[in-house]
């Protein structure tokens, strides 16, 4: 089962939910927003992205800019950074997609086709 944090007015979050669709995929939506993905499904996505937090931050997001996490995000401690994302979902990159042994965040097709294969 698919796992996927969204929101409803992200276009890239539209995209990998009719993906999923397309393929006839099972998975468990959950509003972004209101749920952020929680400390251990970021320590689990942070791993997949080999210990780059950079690829769980929304940072075109208004969020990221008004707290002017640009500069800080390198020296940021990670139970910092993990606190600040489980905290908000403003602030993680979205979708958010977790399986048992897969993740993937934000929504590239090459990326999405790799995730779901089997």
């Amino acid at each position: 089962m698919i796992r996927i944090y969204a929101y409803a007015g992200c276009d890239t979050c539209r995209q990998a939910l009719k993906l999923l669709q397309s393929r006839g995929l099972a998975h468990e939506l959950i509003a972004i927003r209101e749920q952020p993905p929680t400390d251990g499904e970021l320590k689990r996505m942070l791993a997949h992205y080999g210990g780059d937090l950079r690829r769980l931050f929304n940072t075109s997001g208004q969020a990221y800019r008004a707290m002017g996490l640009g500069p800080k995000l390198a020296t940021l401690p990670v139970v910092d950074a993990l606190a600040l994302l489980a905290g908000n979902g403003n602030l993680v990159k979205r979708p958010f997609a977790l399986t048992r042994t897969r993740g993937v965040a934000g929504f590239r097709p090459d990326e999405w086709d790799r995730f779901l294969a089997p």
